[in-house]
């Protein structure tokens, strides 16, 4: 009994030792993140454009954000984070250049969307509201009472800022 007992606890040292310097495998290719410039799209209860102010209400604490072709990549991110884009502080910001926008909001008494394009500057988050200054470019949002979605688009933009919170959304981001 005694050496049976000596058995297993030698078979039981050898399986964990191999165990302990089995190496890591690594699956794929390892790549670098990418910065890639990228859609943004915002998502809200409710969004109202009153002269030269937006107000999405309700708004998701997180945006997708999507690359472009060639890249095909997407990811989220904090929406506080993403409005840093507007900071004065980086050369290429939406400070400089604000970006073009359109907000989509769906008008529960005609059961459509109505949609509006903007130039986005700005913005202020306070709490789930957040207001932009907006020049309106077409379209309006009268009537409009239901869900709204806002798509940013930041493809004219000379260089893409390197935030780190970018970095993140793209790692391993291929193009075909």
């Amino acid at each position: 009994m005694r050496i049976a007992l000596l058995a297993v606890a030698a078979l039981l040292a050898v399986a964990t030792g191999a165990a302990a310097q089995t190496p890591s495998k690594t699956i794929g290719t390892p790549q670098q993140p990418q910065i890639v410039p990228s859609m943004i799209v915002l998502n809200a209860k409710a969004a109202k454009l009153a002269g030269r102010t937006l107000t999405l209400d309700g708004v998701s604490p997180n945006a997708i954000v999507f690359a472009d072709r060639p890249v095909r990549a997407a990811g989220h991110a904090l929406t506080a984070h993403l409005l840093e884009e507007w900071s004065a502080s980086a050369p290429d910001s939406f400070a400089k250049d604000p970006p073009n926008a359109t907000i989509s909001v769906f008008d529960r008494v005609r059961g459509a969307v109505v949609d509006a394009v903007v130039v986005l500057k700005a913005p202020k988050l306070d709490g789930d509201r957040l207001m932009f200054e907006a020049t309106p470019i077409e379209g309006d949002l009268e009537n409009a009472d239901g869900p709204a979605t806002l798509f940013i688009d930041i493809v004219n933009l000379p260089m893409v800022r390197r935030t780190a919170h970018r970095a993140a959304w793209y790692a391993g981001a291929k193009q075909p």
